[in-house]
């Protein structure tokens, strides 16, 4: 039996309110208070009422105001893409919020309802480690918010996104390596909930697979990106009977903290044990001893696009059909 559809009416009998009260809140209207229409709205969502007329309307009364959550700004690679995310967006007199969720699932949850709260026109978001559902964001869209996706993006769902071509880049990663007379390779790779982390597996085993390379289980290794599971894998890897020649590392700041473990053991890092890595921060060019290479993911350019891509969703008319957009950008490897 279906389910009959919850009313404007209830809202108001669940709140103790008129069914005006109700209607101009949903409508966003000046005359109703901030904690009026918060309530109204947590309501709303409790009895899963989310009219596609509230939803134009909140897109209507825009308040120039986007928010971006990401995982961390002290990552160089966050900080290039805010840049390039700020220049667009200022461009066309938007304002930015920023939140950091600093990998945690928590953390982004308060970032999202924040943001619905304060009713910004659209959200671009760079997933946390422990981000495995999609289901908090389809908050954003039930309020008629447009979200786009960059870099960390959702695994198996359709959405707005823009990200860097990392199956091919990690291929080129190991294909370096294999030039240079390398066969056993290991990978430092990020959480398994992210798919970015699917990416580079994906292309570190189609590397080591079409070029001939052997295939050794214990040379995956998953970090939570922190030095201190960082130095634990690299331990292990180096306590091997057979270690690695060389590790493909999720970005270059799990390169350092491997890097950093093996001179603590007495192990000289790109003569005794080579190391690739993702992202070619430019921190790296001050380094005596950087990544032997880098890929380069061009994270200025990405954030450009995903607030461009926004941009064109929000301005587009209320009544078209816009399908979810995969904008890949593609990668370079950078020898040091």
């Amino acid at each position: 039996m279906q389910k009959s559809q919850v009313t404007i009416k209830q809202i108001a009998q669940e709140l103790g309110v008129s069914i005006s009260t109700v209607s101009r809140a949903l409508q966003n209207h000046p005359r109703i208070g901030l904690r009026t229409k918060e309530q109204v709205f947590a309501v709303a969502k409790k009895l899963n009422y989310v009219p596609n007329p509230a939803a134009i309307l909140l897109k209507k009364n825009r308040t120039s105001t986007i928010g971006v959550v990401l995982p961390q700004l002290a990552e160089e690679f966050f900080s290039q893409a805010i840049t390039g995310i700020e220049d667009v967006i200022s461009e066309k007199g938007y304002n930015v919020v920023i939140s950091q969720s600093r990998d945690s699932l928590e953390r982004e949850n308060r970032a999202i309802k924040s943001f619905i709260s304060s009713r910004v026109d659209g959200v671009i978001a760079s997933i946390s480690a422990e981000t495995t559902q999609y289901y908090q964001f389809r908050e954003l869209e039930n309020y008629g918010v447009p979200i786009v996706f960059f870099d960390r993006v959702p695994k198996d769902v359709r959405v707005n996104k823009v990200r860097g071509n990392i199956v091919e880049a990690a291929y080129e990663s190991i294909a370096f390596l294999e030039a240079r007379g390398v066969r056993r390779i290991a990978i430092l790779n990020g959480p398994a909930s992210l798919e970015i982390c699917d990416e580079r597996l994906m292309g570190y085993w189609n590397a080591l697979k079409q070029l001939g390379l052997p295939v050794v289980q214990q040379y995956i290794k998953s970090t939570d990106l922190s030095r201190e599971d960082t130095s634990k894998k690299i331990d292990e890897l180096l306590a091997m009977e057979e270690p690695p020649e060389a590790v493909l590392c999720f970005n270059d700041y799990v390169a350092l903290y491997a890097m950093q473990q093996c001179k603590q053991r007495g192990i000289v890092p790109n003569k005794d044990i080579l190391f690739v890595s993702f992202a070619n921060l430019p921190i790296t060019a001050y380094l005596d001893n950087p990544p032997l290479a880098s890929v380069e993911q061009f994270a200025y350019q990405m954030g450009e696009k995903a607030a461009q891509l926004l941009l064109q969703i929000i301005d587009a008319p209320d009544d078209s059909v816009l399908e979810p957009q995969d904008i890949v950008i593609d990668t370079k490897l950078v020898v040091h």
